[in-house]
């Protein structure tokens, strides 16, 4: 074949495989897509126009069809579509199509009340997660018409996303339900009891997230040290050197940390049980270490005990649980292992498969990594091994060995839930299409390091977060951090209890509000507590007033309403006093007042004609009051007769 007649043939041939390719990729953008959220079991809100939207072909014509009735829209020149369909009372299931250059179907679709339920761990922790609380619920979970579509948790720092990348609507089922949001679950069954619809739950939430992280790029201005951190992020570069930078840094403080680690490194590793551990030494469990001898470090300690076990538990499984443990651990049992996590806040529960416990001799065997100098086995939490039906204690005396002692981990320079925007524009910007019933946030815990701010970003987020919804000024109605950590013995600064009183505050800031005081519900030891039925049950008794219009139950703890002094004595009358003030368990506490210079000391309180009456020999003039004011207020116990806590304030007299 002549050069020149080849040279044309192979031309020819690659403009009919562009051609082709062409066409093929018209033909592959011609599909119509629908975002995540509109997916099988699918909740769409009751009684309101809900909008059905998705992405084409330039100008494709778009036909959606649900219950008998179809509704045309025509995708713009960008691709996008919507449209709207009427309002449905409470029901189901439909079948919503949609028919473009291709056909779609959502099945098992039901009209009901959809609830956002955002914010950070607490709002996060999942019902496998308090599995001990309420040992039955996920096995007997059979609630088909509560579910929940789990957001990914995911980060984005260049721009609103347009869809999620993943999740699908779960019923509330025992196959599904262990990784739903406990506070959702419960808050859910509540509501569908009292209203008797379906109800769906738009999990978005992020442990260890502030709230900055959830607001929008043009909402940050206001807040410039917050601005300034994500004009940063615009410089791919920049960023993704930080990123690098912290991972060396991290891959190298690991290498040492575990090359460096001595019971990992002998013929005869420190888990096992042939390891003669004659030589250690000794300490209680539960304990700081400090406490028992072990100098504050980072690095390295192993742990060892032996039980002694009866013939019955051959060929049984077990369970170990080892509280919680500051930091991370890796547990075995007769060399083998059997569990492990990786930081300090989840609680250790670790299944036991069969023939690893033996009748006779057992050596449990812990290996804890410190990251920042304080080891712990946190104390008042559970520390057992059960096999069948026998259980063994293991607080008491562990033989331990220090292995490998290193500095401190730098602290890294860009965690992407902690700062700002990045949940915003990942997690809740694909989900402003959707109607939705109200929010339900339990969040803050991030945010106590600056509680000043956190009063104005709150405030600032919900009716940000109003706006980009555009359904008016939905219920928002949020959890007060639960009580946490030790409770001092005199008055004290808290910026737990500042941060809580920044809650408080948001109330009158922006309308049709509330919040769930918890205050009792709290773990001194734990940032987790596992009462998240109350948690979902108080908002819940928030929702039946302020979205469902019950006007005649009392849904709040007494709150702050006004102070006046009558001579050495501050009068402080509340709002939501229901059936009326009480001291719960004992004489009223709580309760602290100061002078014109600002000291405050515990006062005397009582409650008089529906009103609380303080007062101290140690303060002539009283100006000032507090309550409640502590990171653990154990002795605050001001309650209304509908058995709900008062709110953490402070006041001064006009």
């Amino acid at each position: 074949m002549p050069k020149q007649k080849a040279k044309k043939t192979m031309k020819n041939l690659l403009l009919l495989l562009f051609t082709l390719s062409f066409a093929l990729a018209q033909y592959a953008n011609a599909a119509v897509k629908l975002p995540r959220l509109l997916s099988d079991g699918l909740i769409l809100q009751r009684e309101t126009p809900n909008t059905i939207w998705g992405w084409a072909s330039p100008n494709e014509k778009i036909s959606v069809s649900v219950d008998g009735k179809t509704f045309k829209a025509k995708a713009s020149t960008s691709g996008d579509w919507s449209v709207k369909i009427p309002a449905y009372d409470a029901g189901g299931p439909y079948t919503i199509s949609v028919e473009g250059e291709n056909t779609l179907t959502i099945k098992d679709v039901y009209f009901g009340d959809v609830w956002v339920a955002s914010g950070q761990s607490n709002m996060q922790t999942t019902l496998n997660r308090i599995e001990e609380r309420y040992p039955d619920l996920v096995a007997n979970a059979n609630d088909p018409l509560i579910r929940e579509f789990t957001v990914p948790r995911e980060m984005n720092f260049k721009g609103p996303q347009k869809d999620i990348t993943g999740g699908e609507w779960q019923a509330s089922v025992s196959d599904k339900i262990g990784e739903h949001s406990a506070v959702a679950y419960f808050f859910a069954k509540k509501i569908q009891e009292k209203q008797n619809v379906p109800v769906g739950i738009l999990g978005a939430n992020f442990g260890g997230s502030p709230a900055e992280c959830w607001i929008s790029r043009d909402d940050l201005k206001q807040y410039p040290a917050q601005y300034k951190s994500i004009e940063n992020f615009d410089d791919d570069g920049y960023l993704q050197s930080i990123k690098d930078a912290d991972q060396q840094e991290s891959n190298a403080w690991f290498a040492k940390l575990n090359g460096g680690d001595k019971g990992m490194q002998g013929k005869v590793k420190w888990y096992e049980n042939s390891y003669d551990d004659d030589q250690w030494k000794s300490l209680n469990m539960p304990s700081v270490w400090a406490d028992e001898g072990i100098k504050p470090m980072t690095g390295i300690v192993w742990f060892r005990k032996e039980i002694t076990l009866p013939d019955s538990v051959k060929d049984q499984d077990a369970f170990l649980r080892l509280g919680v443990i500051v930091d991370g651990d890796t547990a075995y049992i007769n060399g083998e292992q059997v569990g492990s996590t990786g930081y300090r806040y989840p609680p250790r529960r670790y299944k036991v498969k069969p023939g690893v416990v033996k009748p006779g001799k057992n050596i449990i065997t812990l290996r804890v990594q410190v990251d920042n100098g304080q080891g712990e086995f946190v104390s008042e939490k559970p520390y057992y091994l059960q096999v069948g039906d026998t259980k063994i204690d293991l607080k008491g005396e562990w033989k331990y060995k220090v292995a490998n002692v290193i500095e401190p981990p730098k602290p890294k320079r860009f965690i992407p839930w902690n700062e700002p925007l990045g949940c915003y524009n990942a997690m809740l910007a694909p989900l402003f299409n959707m109607n939705i019933k109200g929010v339900i946030w339990y969040q803050g815990e991030s945010n106590t390091g600056n509680p000043q701010e956190y009063a104005t970003l709150f405030p600032h987020l919900i009716k940000s977060w109003r706006r980009d919804w555009n359904q008016g000024d939905f219920p928002f109605l949020f959890v007060q951090l639960a009580n946490y950590m030790s409770d001092p013995q005199e008055p004290s600064e808290s910026q737990w209890a500042a941060t809580r009183f920044a809650q408080f505050q948001t109330l009158d800031k922006v309308d049709n509000t509330a919040m769930a005081v918890i205050s009792d519900v709290g773990e001194w030891n734990d940032l987790h507590p596992l009462n998240k039925k109350a948690v979902g049950e108080r908002l819940a008794l928030a929702a039946e007033a302020l979205a469902y219009g019950n006007t005649d139950i009392e849904y709040s703890g007494p709150l702050f309403k006004n102070l006046e002094r009558k001579k050495n004595k501050l009068i402080i009358s509340f709002d939501h006093v229901g059936d009326g003030l009480i001291a719960k368990d004992g004489k009223l506490g709580g309760f602290a007042i100061a002078g014109e210079d600002g000291k405050y000391v515990w006062a005397k309180a009582k409650i008089k004609k529906g009103k609380v009456v303080v007062w101290s020999k140690e303060v002539k003039n009283p100006v000032s009051v507090r309550y409640a004011w502590a990171n653990d207020p154990n002795t605050a116990n001001l309650y209304n007769k509908n058995g709900l806590p008062a709110s953490v304030f402070e006041a001064t007299v006009n």
